[in-house]
């Protein structure tokens, strides 16, 4: 069995496309939290291509195995 690597995909219609901030945060369109980056890849490509013709709506994969389980490598230790 393969470990967990949980992704959110989630979306919604920005306020300037060169920037990501969202319009209206309770009109979030949260797709779901997938097992691996390849299913999440799916459910974000469908869901992008649903909204190819409005330049304003963008989705984002976001990797929460990362923040759940962050590389101490990278962590800066808090003093």
């Amino acid at each position: 069995m393969t470990k967990q690597l949980l992704h959110l995909v989630f979306g919604g219609e920005l306020t300037d496309p060169s920037q990501i901030e969202f319009s209206d945060l309770a009109k979030l369109d949260i797709v779901g939290i997938f097992p691996n980056y390849a299913e999440a890849e799916k459910a974000w490509r469908a869901k992008a291509q649903a909204t190819v013709d409005n330049a304003q709506v963008r989705y984002f994969v976001v990797h929460l195995h990362r923040l759940l389980e962050p590389d101490p490598k990278l962590v800066t230790p808090v003093s």
